[in-house]
């Protein structure tokens, strides 16, 4: 920090000694009048002038044309009244001013809204801390109290409460949203997510009543179709279970790990159903319908595993946090999923509509880092005893982005 601020007070004298040196040196030049100085050009132009003439490079017409309108030009500019000693002084006074006052204006604003603390790196230090993240949440809080009918405000509040488990304020901020824009399928999905959550992961009741709004609205809601078979699976009911995740499929590529996820999840739900269906291409005992994937041709996607010597360190009910952070830009996460260590590994998905603030996607990002971290205590903040681990910094469109846990957060 010594050596940017040496280098800062370098560069702003360097500017005052630039802005100051031709005012000073106009105290000795004072006596030198207006006239004088017209005349003195004049001379100047007419010199050359004569010697193009002798030179034969213009005609003895051009060169008596010319000198007429020199001479004319000059008899204008003599008689102008010369300026006023006081204005002078003025103007040179007022550029002192400003030569030094902004320079310490701009200090003062950055003192006031800068971060003078981000010139302080520490070796280690999380990308973002916990006080960042929670002030972030309530600077949107705060600004949608001052402009509550900002249905996006909404929405990325209930994404960003829900990532830090705050479940109930998920819940109000999704109702506000919903007031707002009754008929946005996704957040009709995500709302009933997060008031499954709520209650322990029990999609009965509201949250089904929700599900089944978001996809009388759009029928082809990934989200809503997961949460849809999660809630026939519950009851029992697994044809209808596998009809509803069968329905994701023509929504996913048919090579990709979430086609041969939800292939599973339809051929378990169907074998229990005692009926024909999908074979799974492997074992894969799960009995959760996958979460919804991103459109395929947006954000960054790839596969998050946990490194087997870290496995006997993490237990299949703590939080993993996927998060995408600008590679050069802002340290606060751009996109955030919350997973279990029990869905390890598992494919990942985060794009624009994953966004935790205003002006704060993937997409504005032409290179990210994306980061996994296992939380034991389930807090967005790093801990130490987290397991975690990053890729290089890869553009906002990457495929095949795979993450390895692989290390301890000290």
């Amino acid at each position: 920090m010594i050596l940017f601020w040496s280098i800062g007070g370098a560069l702003a004298a360097a500017a005052l000694i630039l802005v100051l040196r031709p005012l000073l040196a106009r105290r000795g030049a004072q006596s030198v009048s207006r006239r004088e100085a017209n005349i003195a050009i004049y001379r100047d132009q007419i010199r050359e002038l004569d010697a193009d003439l002798a030179a034969g490079k213009i005609a003895p017409e051009e060169h008596a044309k010319a000198r007429a309108e020199l001479e004319a030009r000059l008899l204008e500019d003599v008689d102008a009244p010369a300026a006023p000693v006081a204005a002078q002084r003025g103007g040179r006074l007022a550029a002192v001013l400003v030569g030094i006052g902004v320079p310490l204006v701009a200090l003062a604003l950055y003192f006031a809204v800068g971060r003078p603390d981000a010139l302080s790196v520490r070796p280690g230090e999380p990308p973002v801390s916990a006080h960042e993240f929670e002030s972030m949440v309530a600077r949107l809080a705060a600004r949608l109290r001052e402009n509550p009918d900002d249905a996006e405000g909404w929405k990325m509040l209930g994404r960003s409460y829900a990532v830090l488990g705050h479940f109930p304020q998920a819940i109000e901020a999704y109702t506000e949203a919903v007031r707002r824009e009754p008929r946005d399928a996704q957040l009709l999905a995500d709302f009933a997510d997060a008031l499954g959550m709520s209650r322990r992961g029990s999609l009965q009741g509201e949250p089904e009543k929700l599900v089944q709004r978001a996809l009388e609205i759009d029928p082809r809601n990934l989200k809503a179709l997961a949460l849809a078979g999660t809630v026939a699976y519950e009851r029992k009911d697994f044809k209808g279970a596998a009809d509803y995740w069968q329905r994701m499929l023509p929504l996913v590529p048919a090579d990709s790990e979430d086609a041969r996820t939800i292939r599973a999840n339809v051929a378990e739900a169907t074998q229990l159903a005692g009926v024909e269906g999908v074979r799974p291409e492997a074992p894969a005992p799960l009995a959760k319908a996958p979460q919804a994937a991103a459109a395929p041709s947006a954000g960054v996607r790839g596969t998050v595993r946990l490194a087997s010597q870290l496995k006997a360190q993490a237990g299949p009910e703590d939080t993993v946090f996927i998060y995408a952070r600008a590679a050069n830009g802002p340290p606060m996460p751009l996109a955030i999923l919350r997973r279990s260590v029990r869905e390890l590994p598992l494919d990942y998905a985060l794009d624009d509509s994953m966004a935790m603030a205003p002006g704060m996607e993937i997409s504005a990002h032409p290179r990210v880092v994306i980061t996994a971290r296992v939380s034991k205590s389930g807090g967005a903040t790093p801990q130490p005893g987290d397991l975690q681990g990053a890729s290089r910094a890869v553009a906002n469109d990457a495929r095949g982005v795979d993450i390895v846990i692989d290390s301890v957060v000290r």
